[in-house]
């Protein structure tokens, strides 16, 4: 497994009122822009029997399915991506002021990793760059605190 990419960042709200608001996957193409539909299955919140489909905007489909929930500190699910094996690690800690951090990783393993993972990571930054912005200022917006 390598770590192909990796987010570190504060949100406006406690880790509790983060995992909630991001525990609804559906709701994520609010903030991320370049998802236009996510389908859960079970319907609901995330949860440790999760997996899904990611509709993205460019048309691609991608799969993951739930591996590991630990409420309220972290989630990681896994999903392929060509040869590849991709974890997607979500981390949420509380700082005791109302506010969060929030740590994203993403890992892969597989055929062509070193190679087809930067690929992926390079191109998934962008979108992360674009996204996490608009979900600080989202929830900033929804806890009446500037982001």
């Amino acid at each position: 497994m390598i770590r192909l990419l990796s987010r570190t960042f504060e949100v406006p709200v406690s880790a509790a009122d983060a995992w909630a608001f991001l525990a609804d996957i559906d709701a994520w193409p609010r903030w991320a822009g370049h998802i236009r539909r996510i389908d859960v299955d079970p319907p609901g919140p995330a949860g440790p029997t999760t997996s899904g489909v990611i509709r993205l905007t460019n048309g691609i489909t991608s799969t993951f399915r739930m591996t590991d929930f630990a409420p309220p500190t972290h989630w990681t699910w896994v999903g392929p991506f060509l040869w590849l094996s991709v974890r997607y690690d979500h981390r949420f800690e509380d700082l005791g002021d109302g506010r969060a951090r929030l740590a994203w990783t993403l890992d892969a393993e597989g055929f062509g990793a070193s190679v087809l993972g930067r690929l992926f990571a390079a191109i998934y930054a962008r979108n992360l760059d674009r996204a996490i912005p608009r979900l600080q200022r989202l929830l900033g917006d929804r806890n009446g605190a500037p982001a």
